[in-house]
């Protein structure tokens, strides 16, 4: 992933399979969370309709995810991911199947730059999608 390995072999089991050690799954399950968090800042506008509480849930995470891009705060999620992994030991391009597409999904290899004001943008239009519908709210909808 990102180097942060100590370097410990995976052990194989009778059947030919990499067993597993608990970090390796604490990295995969944040890892896993880390995507879905992405889904519902992209996403979750879809099914906030008619749901004030999602709606508010939304906007407060499309805020929080523009503040965590842009300003110097490190990612709670990321620095969990990168504690594990460091536990689990794993190395670039050696971790299990589920990370390293996971993984490229989250961390896409282009620039930061680019990534960072990319998502801020996605999260502003969001926003104002939220505009849009509060101006429009005296029809019915919000």
């Amino acid at each position: 992933m990102r180097g942060l390995g100590r370097g410990t072999a995976r052990k194989r089991c009778a059947n030919g399979f990499t067993q597993v050690n608990g970090y390796q799954f604490l990295a995969v399950a944040v890892l896993t969370l880390h995507l879905c968090w992405v889904v519902w800042v992209i996403l979750g506008w879809i099914m906030t309709r008619n749901r004030p509480v999602l709606r508010w849930l939304h906007i407060l995470s499309l805020i929080y995810s523009i503040l965590i891009e842009n300003l110097p705060w490190p990612c709670p999620l990321t620095l969990a991911e990168t504690r594990f992994e460091e536990l689990a030991g794993i190395h670039p391009y050696r971790e299990p199947f589920l990370v390293h597409y996971l993984e490229v999904l989250i961390y896409p290899r282009i620039s930061e730059t680019l990534l960072t004001w990319s998502a801020s943008a996605v999260c502003v239009v969001i926003l104002g999608v939220y505009g849009l519908r509060f101006r429009r709210r005296q029809n019915g909808g919000w």
